[in-house]
């Protein structure tokens, strides 16, 4: 193998560039992505409170970034993918022996709203700087819609900030597909803890305002008022460009349990990748920042190889910063949820969930030690 391209320049790309370089491959690297390397979980936190600047955001030094002896691409999409490489956006075609598909996924909208000014989304450093910088206009009604991870910690941000703050999410109970209900109903009353309002289980049908909006309708009648109004609706994996690649594409890019594609020379990894879990039994496109730095080991170790000889297979990891707790799981949620230490009432304490005898899966709230022996066990 004389060249690879990645495709992707955030953590699943730059992991899997140094893996390569790691491994022995001493060919041609090209790194192509529309922005440079930066770590985006700070974004919905740190970032918005003032903690960190643009800067801090780096996922590697220049020195780094340099010792990798890569090609840049930096600025530029792709476009295409077919037999000829990997076609960009200025019109100039990357062909190589390999490729690392790691184009993540882009945030989901709120369609209504589209050409309303003050409505935003948070996935990328652009996305936070204009979010930010509509916050610093002063104290407004913040509306987010969706509980899930990202919304609570835009919640959690803005009334840190002194923001009045209405969370409205869809589902009766927030974060129940990842969490369980019970946990669930734990995390929704961070919100209301922490004064901000919390409206579960209504859907948004619109929202008024001409030029800038001005109030969210609800599907009950309600309206909300709202100076800004922040989408928590998730996100979907960037495969547009990879339309008649013949690579198959189903809710992220179908890969194997060792994140190969049909295709040997393929590889996908992070947010992009949906790939066969050997422990779930099923596929999964995990959008944490566990399974995108930690995929690129075992999906370079494979297209070197050109088969696939070992498998990414590890439970899944992510963790949550909301109203100054660290909120922290692993593994997968049951309906046999217990609590093995501390108090649910003082939201300090570790839950475990169980299938029969075995462990499935731990959720915990500021108590970081115990949770990581837990996980260990898993």
């Amino acid at each position: 193998m004389r060249t690879v391209a990645v495709v992707g320049t955030s953590l699943a790309g730059l992991r899997s560039a140094q893996e390569l370089r790691a491994r022995g491959f001493g060919g041609r690297l090209v790194m192509i992505g529309a922005e440079p390397p930066y770590d985006r979980p700070p974004l919905s936190k740190d970032f918005l409170l003032g903690k960190v600047s643009a800067e801090d955001l780096a996922l590697a030094g220049q020195d780094c970034l340099d010792g990798l002896d890569a090609e840049w691409r930096i600025g530029v999409r792709a476009e295409k993918f077919g037999r000829e490489g990997v076609t960009l956006a200025d019109g100039t075609t990357i062909t190589a022996d390999g490729y690392v598909i790691a184009t993540g996924a882009v945030a989901r909208t709120l369609g209504a709203a589209r050409n309303l000014k003050g409505v935003h989304t948070l996935r990328t450093l652009d996305d936070a700087v204009c979010l930010k910088q509509d916050l610093a206009a002063g104290p407004v009604s913040v509306v987010v819609v969706g509980a899930g991870f990202i919304g609570a910690e835009v919640a959690s941000a803005c009334r840190l900030l002194g923001h009045d703050v209405t969370v409205i999410e869809a589902m009766p109970v927030p974060l129940a597909p990842v969490l369980g209900a019970r946990m669930g109903v734990v995390c929704g009353e961070l919100h209301a803890e922490n004064d901000v309002r919390l409206i579960a289980g209504v859907a948004v049908a619109g929202f008024a305002g001409t030029e800038r909006v001005t109030g969210v309708r609800l599907a009950d009648g309600r309206e909300i008022r709202a100076d800004l109004v922040v989408a928590g609706v998730g996100a979907r994996p960037a495969t547009e460009w990879l339309t008649g690649s013949g690579l198959a594409v189903d809710d992220g890019v179908l890969v194997d349990s060792g994140c190969v594609t049909a295709n040997p020379r393929v590889i996908a990894v992070g947010d992009v990748a949906r790939y066969r879990c050997r422990l779930r039994g099923r596929g999964v496109r995990s959008e944490h920042w566990t399974a995108a730095n930690e995929q690129a080991g075992a999906a370079v170790e494979n297209l070197l190889a050109g088969v696939t000889v070992t498998h990414f297979a590890r439970h899944g990891y992510f963790w949550s910063d909301q109203y100054g707790r660290r909120l922290q799981f692993a593994g997968v949620a049951t309906e046999d949820v217990r609590i093995v230490e501390g108090d649910v009432a003082s939201k300090r304490f570790v839950a475990t969930y169980h299938r029969g005898d075995v462990l499935a899966g731990v959720f915990a709230i500021d108590s970081p030690r115990p949770f990581t022996k837990l996980r260990r066990a898993l």
